[in-house]
């Protein structure tokens, strides 16, 4: 199944891409490779969800964070490539996490954007990745992830 008909079939609708809040672009694509800039949590009225994990966000909360930050990731794919079914393969996160200084669990933070990128992308969703502890983020945001996409050829 095609990841277009995959996210029909979740029920799932991609966010607006973010407009960049300084001099960068959202994503940029070099060959047959797109980076994708770094994004953080937004609500449903793109208000950037804010807070540390491990005190005023919990673990469950940021995963959902993370999750959420991956929609706005698919969305740059989407804009970027015109359908999410031109990507090959994602290759590599780093997944950025607001958290007070003996946090352990970024990992599990991030696995809600991995898991997302499974569920819409299936094996091609699959990807090497990084998962840190920050001491701080642009706007205090919780999450912020960037990625490497491989673009069909």
């Amino acid at each position: 199944m095609s990841a277009e008909a995959r996210l029909k079939q979740l029920g799932i609708v991609l966010p607006e891409v973010m407009t960049p809040v300084a001099n960068y672009l959202p994503y940029r694509i070099a060959g047959n490779i797109l980076y994708l800039a770094g994004q953080g949590p937004r609500d449903e009225k793109g208000t950037i969800l804010t807070g540390k994990v491990g005190a005023e966000v919990s673990v469950e909360e940021a995963y959902r964070r993370a999750r959420l930050t991956g929609l706005g990731l698919l969305a740059a794919m989407r804009q970027a490539l015109g359908s999410l079914d031109r990507v090959d393969f994602v290759v590599k996160l780093l997944g950025m996490v607001n958290a007070v200084p003996d946090f352990k669990d970024q990992p599990k933070v991030i696995n809600g954007c991995s898991d997302l990128f499974v569920e819409v992308l299936g094996e091609a969703g699959k990807h090497a990745r990084s998962a840190v502890g920050m001491g701080s983020l642009p706007h205090q945001m919780s999450v912020e992830i960037e990625g490497i996409v491989a673009i069909k050829p």
